[in-house]
């Protein structure tokens, strides 16, 4: 397998949060290049010229440079020897998928900062309007995963009790859940899966808090 992988990386973002948990749960060591999205970095040209969307997170990988998280996230499953990122079967890898796009498909996007930004701009609202934005969203969100995850067998993580691309997708939509004041311990199924998360070096190692904000 070719060299190390290069991430290009900002703390808080949910997608680049997501592809360093699964780094991680792959055991795929990795350098990172900070892109500071409340500078503009990414819309630099050097990095438009490498991903034209100017978002994060880019990853160099075996030659190539990927984007959008969640197909960098099943390249790398595809790519690592015996990993566990999506079940072997097509009913599973289903059910990975649904959960995983119930989060990175209906609430990330609608509660993208930039769109929250926006849409306060049109509307000529404050910090208290993106904030009710968020918390709407989020929580509408949340509680339409939790009774996806009820609908199905019980276990630690998302699928089972192994970690999988559902459990990428989670944590870090629960980081922001909690940045925004959306409670979410009143969700059986989603507060097991994040106390297990919690205690797991992996999603510690990928947690903002460990990453920090870059230097200005």
């Amino acid at each position: 397998m070719a060299g190390r992988p290069i991430l290009y990386d900002y703390w808080r973002s949910s997608a680049s949060y997501r592809v360093r948990i699964a780094l991680n749960l792959l055991g795929r060591s990795y350098d990172t290049v900070p892109v500071n999205l409340m500078t503009g970095a990414h819309r630099d040209p050097d990095y438009l010229a490498q991903n034209p969307q100017g978002i994060l997170p880019s990853l160099e990988v075996d030659g190539h440079c990927l984007t959008q998280s969640l197909a960098i996230i099943e390249y790398l499953n595809t790519t690592t020897e015996d990993a566990t990122l999506l079940p072997s079967d097509p009913l599973g890898q289903h059910r990975v998928r649904q959960l995983s796009y119930a989060v990175a498909m209906e609430i990330h996007p609608v509660c993208n900062l930039s769109v929250a930004a926006h849409v306060v701009d049109l509307t000529g609202g404050g910090e208290a309007d993106k904030r009710a934005w968020m918390q709407h969203f989020i929580s509408r969100g949340l509680s339409a995963l939790e009774a996806l995850l009820a609908q199905g067998s019980s276990g630690a993580f998302s699928y089972g009790n192994v970690p999988t691309m559902a459990d990428c997708c989670l944590i870090p939509q629960l980081y922001n859940a909690e940045r925004w004041g959306v409670g979410y311990q009143a969700h059986a199924n989603i507060a097991r899966i994040a106390d297990t998360a919690e205690k797991h070096d992996a999603f510690a190692a990928a947690h903002p808090d460990q990453i920090g904000p870059p230097e200005e």
